[in-house]
């Protein structure tokens, strides 16, 4: 039986930043992936989120989302524009990640402990497909299932009942859910009591990367601060409007918040 217990408490004494509302942990990786391994062993619990500059713009907008955002154990940076986002309100942010770029360290750590994922989300087939592949570079990795993420999500439709009893049964330690923002953060804070698992981790579009559906830009983009800008170039349909609108109206934002914390200080 899984400890209700979440181990929030485990964070306090990181360092944080707020922007927007919503607080973000600024914890290196090793520590994240050591919680997580922690948290399994122990049969705790623990939610995950991350934020980019979308995330913070629906943050802004969406008070639910912001809620839902504020309500998890740990909020990690994943964006090099939040980073710097945070750096223009005065404050400290030095730790910044994405899962595409640990989820093998992930893999391996769940080798060590016999840790069990369950992959949720993207369109038919891709889930299973990138479960297959990371089960050939893991050999000894347990993937206890892989669903895609098309079904009526509503909380007590069947199709969700039915997808929270598969995850239960399969005994999965670890859920990754790959549904896009902010519907994957928005579903695991509604079925949280529900699922049996030990962490719940939202991951974007990362089964599509592994499965090898969608290019990931180069390294060197992504470490400089422009896999925005690479991946406008592969989905320009689908991601104008999030960059080339979004961009600028979160640093026009985060420059809103600047100004008041001046005024604010001037008093």
């Amino acid at each position: 039986m899984i400890d209700k217990h979440r181990i929030s408490n485990n964070f306090t004494n990181e360092q944080s930043a707020e922007l927007f509302g919503v607080r973000i942990n600024d914890l290196p990786l090793d520590r994240l992936l050591d919680n997580i391994t922690s948290c399994a062993n122990d049969n705790k619990r623990m939610i995950i989120a991350n934020v980019n500059i979308h995330a913070m713009n629906l943050a802004y907008e969406q008070p639910d989302f912001r809620d839902c955002l504020n309500e998890a154990d740990v909020v990690f940076c994943d964006g090099i524009g939040v980073m710097l986002g945070v750096r223009l309100t005065k404050q400290p942010l030095i730790h910044r990640y994405t899962p595409p770029d640990w989820i093998r360290e992930l893999c391996f750590r769940c080798v060590q402990n016999e840790h069990a994922l369950f992959l949720l989300g993207a369109r038919d087939c891709v889930a299973q497909r990138a479960a297959s592949v990371l089960q050939a570079e893991f050999p000894e990795l347990q993937i206890a299932g892989a669903h895609h993420g098309f079904f009526n999500k509503h909380t007590d439709s069947s199709e969700n009942l039915a997808i929270i009893q598969k995850i239960n049964e399969s005994e999965a330690n670890i859920l990754l859910i790959g549904f896009g923002m902010p519907l994957q953060e928005l579903w695991l804070a509604e079925n949280w009591s529900r699922l049996n698992v030990n962490i719940g981790l939202p991951v974007g579009a990362l089964f599509d990367y592994v499965a090898g559906e969608v290019v990931r830009v180069p390294r060197w983009m992504t470490d400089n601060g422009f896999e925005w800008f690479g991946r406008l170039v592969i989905e320009p349909r689908r991601l104008w409007r999030r960059y080339i609108i979004g961009n600028p109206l979160f640093f026009w934002r985060v420059l809103k918040q600047r100004m008041k914390g001046f005024a604010y200080n001037r008093t």
